[in-house]
């Protein structure tokens, strides 16, 4: 069985290794973060940890059954009702629905556990795998912009009334 689960401070290990492990995967569609993202994890780690303590951002991450770390999603920017949606699904676990999955289980966690109304989400345009995500789980395309030197289209889903598309 595969879970979402809040983001704590148990998780670190485990997160580090996960983005150790997928960092050239993810390279290849998104900005990769940096050396300096590994080299100061363990303080990153404990100021977002603070900061979703504060309400601002709300970080879970989704596991295998065996506890392995299949990715992460986040919801970051909470503000007025609102928040920006990110996901990492690790290059393994790709292709098996996963990140449709975990973006419907959030949608509905959004609603019921942290009174958002509207959620929106960017991706680069040739991450096909992330834009398709996105049109099956109901996000609308608002605009395009750019993304240092890559496209990029902006999306947008209206969750009032807690209509949320099906986990």
């Amino acid at each position: 069985m595969t879970i979402i689960s809040r983001l704590t401070a148990g998780h670190a290990e485990a997160l580090l290794a996960f983005e150790r492990e997928n960092r050239a995967y993810f390279s290849a569609s998104v900005p990769d973060r940096g050396d300096g993202y590994f080299t100061g994890f363990a303080a990153r780690h404990r100021e977002l940890l603070a900061e979703q303590e504060a309400g601002l951002h709300h970080f879970h991450v989704v596991e295998d059954a065996d506890g392995t770390l299949l990715g992460r999603i986040n919801l970051v920017g909470v503000r007025d009702g609102s928040a920006e949606l990110g996901y990492r699904i690790s290059e393994k676990a790709t292709g098996r629905g996963l990140a449709t999955w975990a973006v419907r289980r959030l949608c509905v966690t959004a609603v019921q556990e942290y009174g958002l109304t509207v959620l929106r989400a960017e991706t680069t345009l040739d991450n096909a795998g992330s834009r398709a995500v996105l049109a099956r789980t109901g996000f609308r395309p608002v605009e395009e912009v750019m993304f240092g030197d890559r496209p990029e289209r902006r999306y947008v889903l209206d969750l009032h009334g807690g209509t949320v598309p099906a986990p």
